[in-house]
């Protein structure tokens, strides 16, 4: 049997049994009647419901029926085979078909033809499989020419037939067929499919039926109700064909049961010069301009328009000069629809001999741009209001307003592609190392860093670099996290690239690109382009102005930023950010006078106290003038500091001839360098000497650390700017751990207070990541005035997994099903989620008052922020340009809890009666 790509291709099968009971299958719609409404669209499929729903308003709908998406379901489980009595219900239908439009399926004298299309309760527009003019053979294609007086139309709609039905249904790839046809254009000296006459059409015809007994060793089906049900079977299959399901993982589309089946009776706008075919939105769904937005073309049929085999005619300035009668009923159309829906309608349209005729209509599918716009301006024209217009929004789809794009009609040199990590376009000429990005920078030029993979090290060339591209590391790698924190452009874990870093070369597909080479990467698709692509900058319209308005009115949730510098601070506040959750002081010692001094502290003797002092006091007024700028620049909001967490090797010097340089400065020998790292080299870092495990061991970094946070709140308070510190302790695990920090924490506040003559009021807490730290949050809470779930460490440690390592085996647990999400990129609901509730339920059990916030990578992620919003938290924090998003997500969270609620409410009610009169009846009977 032949296989076309990417298609679940099986032979027709008997009837099996679905079960005992016979459900019902089969809804019918038509002649202003209908079984099914847009309530059911679980059951019947967007397009089934909406179908039938337009029939009942009176649109001019061809009458038809739906198979359920039970009945898929039941296909899949069972083997794959149509359950017991569907072909009959499917018969009985039929007939109300053929009584509704006067016409009998495979009837040569008075033909019925169908077409049956897919129809998920969730929109995926060409993932499933589609046949139409089903009916047609030898014989009714010569009654329908005597019937039309068509000869031309007749054997144009039996040739396309065969072609669907050969591809769709039995697998012979299309090329095959468009070989044919492609050949007897060129015989006959045509372009188009429309040049060809009836004579050409009919020898189509018969190369078709060739093709097709060629690669099935059968000849083309000429029983119509054969047709039929090898269709409806194709359309089931189609559910589990491989693009569907990718379509399905890409857009997170869980938990339905399957596609369901419209069988529609077929009108033809491939009839003539007065019939035509289109595709239409009721705006337009790249701007949201309230627009007619559409295509058509004419004498052909829908498949024409889609497929691109024509050029087809925009209806706003051809319609009108082909068929006036006919554009006024489309406008009508669009006006009714939206009124009807309330939302954007993609629908579908066919006019024969003059009559239109709607196929299908569904929600619209648009950007950002257009829907921040389409919300907003329909809330003015009192078709929805403020809620739902927040959450007919993606908070996810911010993405696209808050960086910068390619032009979408740039041409793309796709030469691999990675994860998205960060988004945003960004153009430069390669740089292998994070020096030379930063020194080219500062020539003037514009560079992409190319790294197998980041580290702290190289912070400096990464915030130089106008974007990022690693081979290896995930959603969560160091690159990714730093990327977004900044706004910056990154895609990350692109395994195809070969990168060079001593040749100054990266080598992808036998191509080999240089420092004189330039690449585009796009952050938000993952793709890496040869050449300089044109970029578009994004655009903070007034609905989008609006939109956030409304979302910050209905959320409860508080949304702080991630922010290491004034300048990141400064941004997020742009955005609406309230506050900082997590400012990681790690960062802010990579620069290079910074570095020196921070390695000398490093490179003392660890009884050497006074030296490690010596170094932290040049440390100390870098680390007040970092403070003083975040604090202004966040005045009157709070500030999380999280002291010093990365381990301490991480900050020295791995290649030999910077090691040289290091050493000649410091006035020691290379050999006593390399000894150190040798020292602090641990098997496992991510669980080794960091966090506070670093000011146990090293309690003068504690010191100073807290001596500039302080000095900088009293300096910036003498200035009149309200400060609102809260100094935070990474890692820690029990509680005798913060009591040792925070004793050192007091001492050295109060001191520099008293220094300074001023007080300024602070709080003391700890991130939650170590899940001792969760199951023992009442104790924790005894010393800790506040929580900051640190999820990035919390997830590795709660499953055992590295996350810079995690990618080598996570695409194989995503694919089999064994995790539903990357656990990094979602919050794990079921397990992490579980010791984030514990944690916030303990730690107020001892602490009332207790603020929880979540600072992990999943403070961006709208599925997480829902959670965060359920458990109870009071702020989510997350990198300066996912505020929007994170804000957006909580007002989602809360309306949707406000929903939900009344119902919850009234559940538990009903089941707390039933148990009442379980109680009193089982009273009853034991009297």
């Amino acid at each position: 049997m032949a296989a076309s790509k990417g298609k679940s291709v099986k032979k027709t099968s008997k009837s099996a049994s679905a079960g005992k009971g016979l459900k019902k299958r089969v809804y019918f719609f038509g002649a202003g009647k209908a079984e099914g409404t847009t309530a059911m669209k679980a059951l019947l499929g967007g397009k089934g419901a909406n179908l039938a729903d337009m029939t009942m308003a009176g649109l001019p709908v061809p009458p038809g029926f739906t198979i359920t998406t039970e009945t898929c379901k039941d296909y899949n489980d069972g083997g794959q085979k149509l359950p017991r009595g569907l072909m009959e219900e499917v018969r009985s239908h039929l007939a109300k078909v053929e009584k509704a439009v006067g016409k009998k399926f495979g009837d040569p004298k008075n033909p019925l033809l169908l077409a049956c299309r897919s129809g998920a309760a969730v929109s995926m527009p060409g993932m499933m499989d589609t046949v139409l003019n089903i009916g047609l053979n030898d014989e009714v294609v010569a009654g329908l020419v005597k019937l039309t007086n068509n000869e031309r139309f007749a054997y144009d709609s039996y040739r396309r037939l065969i072609n669907m039905f050969g591809d769709t249904v039995k697998g012979i790839d299309h090329h095959y067929f468009e070989h044919e046809l492609s050949e007897v254009k060129k015989n006959r000296g045509v372009e188009l499919d429309t040049d060809l006459d009836t004579e050409a059409l009919k020898e189509v015809v018969q190369r078709y039926k060739k093709i097709y007994r060629h690669h099935l060793g059968e000849d083309f089906p000429q029983n119509p109700l054969k047709q039929i049900e090898a269709a409806i079977e194709a359309v089931f299959l189609s559910w589990m064909g491989d693009r569907a399901i990718r379509y399905r993982q890409i857009n997170d589309i869980r938990g339905l049961l399957g596609t369901a089946v419209n069988v529609q009776t077929m009108v033809f706008g491939n009839t003539g010069d007065d019939s035509a075919t289109g595709v239409a939105f009721t705006r337009n769904p790249s701007t949201g301009e309230n627009r007619f937005f559409g295509e058509f073309l004419i004498n052909a049929q829908g498949e024409d328009v889609v497929a691109g085999i024509r050029t087809p005619l925009d209806c706003q300035s051809e319609m009108p000069k082909w068929s006036t009668k006919s554009w006024k009923e489309l406008l009508k159309v669009k006006d009714l629809l939206e009124k009807r829906y309330r939302d954007v309608q993609d629908f579908e349209f066919t006019i024969e001999n003059g009559k239109l005729y709607m196929l299908q209509t569904r929600t619209g599918k648009r950007n950002t741009v257009a829907a921040v716009r389409i919300a907003a301006e329909m809330v003015k024209e009192k078709l929805i209001d403020e809620k739902t217009a927040v959450l007919r929004i993606d908070p996810a789809s911010l993405d696209q307003l808050l960086h910068p794009a390619f032009d979408p009609k740039a041409q793309r040199n796709v030469i691999a592609t990675g994860l998205p990590a960060s988004p945003g376009a960004a153009v430069g000429k390669c740089a292998f190392t994070a020096d030379e990005a930063h020194e080219r920078t500062q020539a003037g030029e514009k560079v992409l860093l190319i790294r197998k993979e980041t580290s702290p090290e190289d912070v400096q060339g990464m915030h130089s670099a106008a974007g990022i591209l690693t081979s290896t590391g995930g959603m969560t790698s160091h690159a990714a996290v730093v990327a977004r924190g900044w706004g910056k452009t990154c895609v990350a874990g692109a395994g195809a690239l070969q990168i060079d870093e001593k040749g100054r070369r990266l080598i992808v597909g036998g191509k080999t690109y240089g420092p004189n080479d330039w690449l585009s990467i796009d952050g938000s698709t993952g793709e890496i382009i040869e050449g300089q692509l044109g970029t578009v900058d994004p655009e903070m319209t007034g609905p989008f102005a609006t939109i956030m308005k409304w979302a910050d009115k209905y959320r409860t949730l508080k949304v702080r930023t991630n922010a290491d510098t004034p300048h990141d601070a400064t941004v997020a506040r742009n955005f609406g950010a309230e506050g900082i959750g997590l400012c990681r002081t790690e960062h802010m010692f990579f620069d290079h006078e910074r570095i020196h001094h921070m390695r000398e502290m490093i490179l003392a003797n660890k009884k050497d106290v006074e030296a490690r002092k010596k170094a932290l006091a040049q440390l100390l007024p870098y680390q007040r003038e970092d403070f003083i700028g975040i604090f202004k620049a966040m005045n009157g909001l709070p500030v999380t500091v999280r002291l010093l967490d990365p381990p301490l090797h991480e900050f020295l010097p791995q290649q030999e001839s910077e090691q040289k340089a290091l050493a000649q400065s410091l006035k020691i020998t290379v050999e006593e360098i390399q000894a150190r790292i040798s020292q602090l080299h641990e098997a496992n870092p991510m669980l080794g000497h960091r966090g506070d495990r670093l000011a146990i061991t090293y309690p003068e970094i504690l010191e100073m650390q807290v001596r500039a946070i302080i000095e900088a709140a009293c300096l910036c308070k003498k200035q009149g700017v309200k400060v609102l510190p809260e100094i935070m302790i990474p890692l820690a695990g029990t509680k005798a751990e913060l009591d040792f920090c925070r004793k050192i924490t007091v001492e050295t506040a109060d001191l520099v207070m008293k220094e300074m003559k001023t007080k300024v009021n602070y709080l003391y807490g700890t991130m939650i990541e170590v899940p001792r730290a969760a199951v023992t949050a009442d104790e924790m809470a005894q010393t800790a005035e506040f929580f900051s779930f640190g999820t990035n460490d919390l997830t590795q440690m709660t499953f055992g997994y590295s996350r810079d390592d995690v990618n080598t085996f996570l695409p194989d647990y995503l694919e089999k099903e064994i995790l539903e999400r990357d656990p990094f990129q979602s919050i794990d609901q079921g397990g992490v989620g579980k010791l984030v509730r514990l944690a916030v339920d303990l730690g107020r059990g001892t602490r009332a008052d207790l603020k929880c916030g979540i600072c992990g990578e999943h403070g961006g992620d709208p599925k997480s922020v829902h959670f965060c919003h359920q458990v109870g938290l009071n702020y989510v924090s997350c990198s300066p340009f996912r505020v929007p998003i994170a804000r957006l997500a909580a007002a989602h969270a809360a309306i949707q809890s406000s929903a939900s609620a009344p119902k919850a409410k009234a559940a538990k009610g009903k089941a707390s009666g039933a148990k009442g009169k379980a109680k009193t009846a089982k009273k009853a009977k034991k009297r």
